[in-house]
């Protein structure tokens, strides 16, 4: 079973709109602004937007490895750093990258603005480190593009309800990109990464993997959630929510991405199988002497995110990621349970439409691994997904043995 969290998009004062102009978000990831090279290359993006025509809203995450260094010097000073500290510290990233495009979009001949997540307006609840937006407040930055400045501000970080700092963690700053298309009323948010779109499979491990031009929301949520690291879950729900497409593409190209959005017709005949979809790791425990209620509970209270739960009998299994393993212990010691976790298995999922109305798939997907002596201990499903949880040594020859398997190169 997977949750996601909705985060609203409260409306936008008719005021600050004009139905001339119409607004482009475009969100660009870490590698996008690696260095300063391609942060001018960013600048210029964002110029020829606003040269065609568009009110630009740009959202820049910290400049390459930036966030990892600095989690390293913080762990370096201390072994557990305080959650409020870290999200002061991690924040300084994203003001960096956004200063510079400031300055390069200047250079340009634009007027242009950057803003903290604080200034652009997200507000997000009291949960250091993966905080969720509870308000957008964007004044702002509607009055910045009303003046004709090219906007640009920080992506994972926000102001909590308390006034403190907060960010979202990996993947974080899809969400308010995507937040601020859907209370301009922009048909679709530009998502701009070091890949030129959703592959079937990650094209690390299958070469030969093929391009998506387009995905449902459903299809891509089951993705995501299954470790497609493209799209953050949570930006897909309030895409899904106010109806924004989405358009992942490369930040080095000018070529066309992959479209995530409804389905326009419901197709006659779709795709048996979109996708392989693998994480390397994922904890999988197990517990007994809890019911259902009483763990989750406890979860939630520690801000894990629990993935797969499954339970036949007292037993109950469930997954979650890694780097909720100490959380989730001690919540699970907290119930004062027998429960003993897995650290040596990663997941591998078929996603598809197409396997709702066409029966034998899972027989194929188990047939295919076991010719591959490949174990599966855990196993789960939805409507569209099936999901295997496997030896993390084992993850990369299921992924390329299910990718031949349904023909998807």
């Amino acid at each position: 079973m997977t949750t996601t969290d909705y985060e609203a998009v409260p409306a936008v004062a008719a005021d600050v709109r004009e139905p001339h102009l119409g607004t482009v978000v475009m969100k660009f990831g870490g590698t996008s602004v690696g260095d300063p090279e391609r942060l001018k290359a960013v600048a210029q993006r964002l110029v020829a937007a606003r040269e065609a025509g568009n009110r630009v809203v740009g959202v820049l995450s910290a400049m390459g490895a930036t966030t990892d260094e600095l989690l390293d010097l913080a762990h370096r000073i201390s072994p557990a750093p305080k959650p409020r500290a870290l999200d002061m510290l991690i924040s300084v990233g994203e003001r960096i990258s956004c200063a510079l495009a400031e300055m390069a979009i200047e250079d340009l001949g634009r007027e242009a603005i950057s803003l903290t997540g604080s200034q652009a307006g997200i507000v997000t609840d009291t949960v250091h480190g993966k905080a969720k937006i509870v308000d957008v407040r964007a004044r702002r930055i509607h009055e910045a593009l009303v003046a004709e400045r090219v906007v640009h501000g920080a992506g994972l970080q926000g102001v909590s309800t308390e006034y403190d700092i907060t960010t979202r963690g990996r993947g974080g700053s899809d969400t308010p990109a995507v937040a601020l298309a859907a209370a301009r009323g922009a048909e679709h948010c530009e998502i701009y990464t070091d890949v030129s779109g959703v592959y079937t499979a990650d094209p690390r491990l299958v070469p030969h993997a093929r391009k998506l031009a387009g995905v449902s929301f459903e299809e891509m949520l089951e993705m995501a959630s299954a470790g497609a690291r493209v799209l953050a879950t949570r930006s897909l729900e309030v895409a899904r929510s106010h109806n924004v497409s989405l358009h992942v593409r490369s930040s080095f190209s000018d070529d066309e991405g992959t479209w995530v959005r409804e389905e326009e017709e419901p197709l006659l005949e779709k795709a048996l199988i979109s996708a392989v979809v693998h994480q390397r790791e994922e904890t999988v425990y197990r517990v007994d002497g809890v019911t259902p209620a009483r763990l989750c509970a406890a979860l939630a209270e520690r801000g894990v995110s629990v993935d797969t739960i499954i339970q036949t009998g007292p037993e109950i299994v469930f997954s979650a990621p890694v780097e909720d393993r100490g959380e989730a212990a001690r919540a699970l010691d907290s119930l004062a349970i027998v429960w003993s976790a897995r650290d040596d298995l990663g997941k591998v999922s078929l996603v598809g439409a197409g396997m709702k109305s066409h029966p034998g798939v899972a027989a194929k997907a188990f047939a295919t691994l076991e010719a591959a002596a490949i174990d599966a201990p855990v196993v789960s499903t939805s409507p569209i997904k099936i999901a295997f949880h496997v030896a993390t040594t084992d993850v990369e020859r299921a992924v390329q043995a299910l990718h031949e398997a349904f023909e998807l190169a």
